[in-house]
């Protein structure tokens, strides 16, 4: 065993919590109160959410860094994502992590996307301490939710050490966390104190040389591509040679032309950096996450991020539409492949791969939800695209076909368990466990293939009337358990090109629900509506009032439309057919055959 040593100057700290439990929030009082900011500044809320899609949709999507001083000690913090779907990033933050703390609601309790997050830390043997947050809420079950966070730990083979955490109560908000329920409402002092106490400093060896492990990538446009990660051993000046371990052990030559460390949000430049701090090293292009920077004189690589393997599978291509290039920068397969590739290297859940047809690429990824994300980010920066479903990675073990399972946990009013017990019943789903504590809600628990959540959330929300919660994690591969419907209604689809016109769409309206309003325009091959039967129908939205001579005896009726709901990118995607396209550009979003031509998809229906 090496003679291990400890940088008492550093903690670095990840922040595991469920979507809406109160992580920014107790970022931000975190930062206000080590005095990162001098008083009266303007601070905007959820520093740490800066990206616009994290702000509108109150989710962490990327794993961020920052940084605070408590008592001359450098507090790291590693912001998670709280969505299984970002299972990549949870594996890059926690391994620049010596601790966690373990953000619960007081009402909620624990629930799965925490779970998801905390096994990873608990196999990453990091020390844990609990937040009960939320406090001052009027359905706060305080000693409820401690029991089931217990239960928890017990449930994912936590050690007798790890049952051993410390425990604080919250209310982020206020910027408050004491060590007893009864204790006054004073400041957030007791969190930090019991983190300097709880987490141990960064170990490291004092024999070895430099080695950093490269957890996250940045760009610049000064400096180029960043290398971001932890220093695991030893020391690297500025302008010091060093090399690059990549996956193939090939060692790529570097010269540090710039070192930084995080202080508060912000980077700051050092001349050098030591065990245990989190730097950002420029100086190197062809760098991957999981690499090893190291010295020359000794080369030693350090062991790779691991990242589980992707379940879902979904094809972007160049937007082939009449439509197409009219409203996006970026239309060519060479721009959205660079930027796929792009994408690639700052995330390692993701993988790209190249077809035989060069306009089109599939990706793979761990959720349809990090899909969506990735091609909402990709419009709004200007590219044009289609995206097909998505679709499930199957695997094939001894001629048997394996399918990637969900662990689903449903909570919800228990008038409407009868009708999410049937759909999802329909999509293979199997009830595992139910809970009714005879507050008029219940959780039932389910074992799901992946493919029977897709396109399941927009239903749910309906069946439930907004006030059910549905979350799942990935619970490993099991064998298929057969065919069931995706949809049951066909599409309507235009015939001709043109502009939809309000007469056309009022006579259509019998015919099914519309998703375009008058005035839009219209392509052979778009589908401009949902069929109320099973059937696609092929239409003429651009069909407009024959005029006469003759004079009907009372006024003509006024054209009156039911108002269309825009199309969200998520429902979209749950909508299509395996037939069908999602059309992307930074305005619109539209949905089309894949074979635009009526005659053509009526000789290949025939040749079915």
């Amino acid at each position: 065993m090496p003679n291990k040593e400890t940088n008492q100057s550093i903690r670095n700290i990840a922040i595991i919590a469920h979507v809406d439990h109160g992580k920014t929030t107790l970022v931000d009082a975190l930062f206000r109160q080590s005095g990162l900011f001098r008083e009266g500044q303007e601070v905007a809320e959820r520093i740490m959410d800066s990206m616009d899609l994290e702000r509108e949709r109150g989710i962490t999507i990327a794993a961020k860094n920052c940084a605070v001083l408590w008592k001359n000690v450098k507090i790291n913090i590693i912001d998670t994502p709280g969505h299984a779907d970002f299972g990549g990033e949870v594996e890059r933050s926690l391994s620049m992590a010596d601790g966690a703390v373990l953000l619960v609601d007081s009402s909620e309790g624990p629930l799965p996307q925490t779970r998801f997050v905390l096994k990873k830390t608990l196999e990453s043997k990091l020390k844990v301490i609990v937040v009960i947050n939320k406090i001052d809420r009027q359905d706060a079950r305080v000693e409820e939710v401690l029991n089931e966070i217990y239960d928890l730990f017990i449930d994912l083979d936590a050690t007798e050490e790890q049952l051993d955490f410390p425990v604080l109560y919250a209310i982020a908000r206020d910027g408050i966390a004491k060590h007893a329920l009864e204790d006054p409402d004073e400041n957030l002092h007791p969190l930090f104190d019991t983190i300097l106490e709880t987490i141990p400093g960064p170990a490291y060896d004092p024999s070895m040389p430099f080695q950093m492990l490269v957890s996250d990538l940045g760009y610049s446009d000064y400096l180029g591509r960043l290398a971001i990660g932890r220093v695991v051993n030893g020391s690297a000046k500025q302008n010091e040679q060093l090399i690059c371990i990549d996956a193939a052990e090939e060692q790529l030559p570097l010269r540090v032309t710039k070192l930084q460390t995080y202080s508060g949000l912000s980077l700051q430049d050092v001349k050098e950096v030591g065990p245990g701090d989190i730097a950002v090293l420029a100086g190197i292009e062809n760098v991957a996450i999981g690499d090893t920077i190291c010295t020359k004189a000794e080369p030693s690589a350090l062991k790779r991020i691991k990242v589980d393997e992707p379940t879902v599978a979904m094809k972007f291509s160049i937007n082939t539409s009449p439509l197409a290039g009219r409203e996006g920068k970026f239309v060519q397969s060479r721009k959205i492949w660079e930027r796929l590739v792009k994408e690639s290297l700052s995330n390692v859940a993701i993988r790209i791969e190249e077809t035989e047809d060069r306009d089109s690429f599939v990706i793979k990824g761990r959720g349809e939800f990090q899909m969506a994300i990735l091609v909402e980010t990709m419009r709004r920066e200007g590219y044009e695209l289609s995206v097909g479903r998505p679709e499930v990675i199957y695997k094939y073990v001894d001629g048997k076909r394996l399918e990637p399972m969900e662990h689903l946990f449903i909570d919800c009013e228990e008038v409407f368990l009868g009708v999410v017990t049937e759909k999802l019943s329909i999509r293979k789903g199997r009830m595992s466990n139910l809970v009714n504590r005879g507050t008029g809600r219940v959780r039932v628990e389910f074992s799901i293939p992946s493919r029977g959540l897709i396109g399941y959330r927009d239903e749910f929300l309906t069946d439930t009337k907004g006030t059910g919660v549905m979350n799942s994690y990935f619970s490993g591969y099991e064998e298929y358990r057969g065919d069931f419907p995706t949809r049951f209604m066909g599409s309507i689809v235009a015939d001709r090109a043109g502009t939809a016109v309000p007469y056309a769409l009022f006579n259509l309206e019998p015919r099914g629900r519309l998703f375009i309003s008058p005035g839009e325009p219209v392509y052979e091959g778009m589908i401009v509506g949902e069929h109320n039967r099973e059937s696609d129908l092929n239409v003429n939205p651009c069909k407009e009032k024959k005029l006469t001579n003759m004079r009907a005896s009372g006024k003509d009726e006024a054209v009156i439309l039911t108002p269309v709901l825009p199309l969200t990118l998520e429902w979209a995607l749950h909508f299509i057919r395996e037939d069908e396209l999602v059309e992307v550009t930074p305005h619109s979003i539209r949905l089309r055959k894949t074979v635009l031509s009526a005659s053509k998809r009526h000789v290949m229906g025939g040749a079915k």
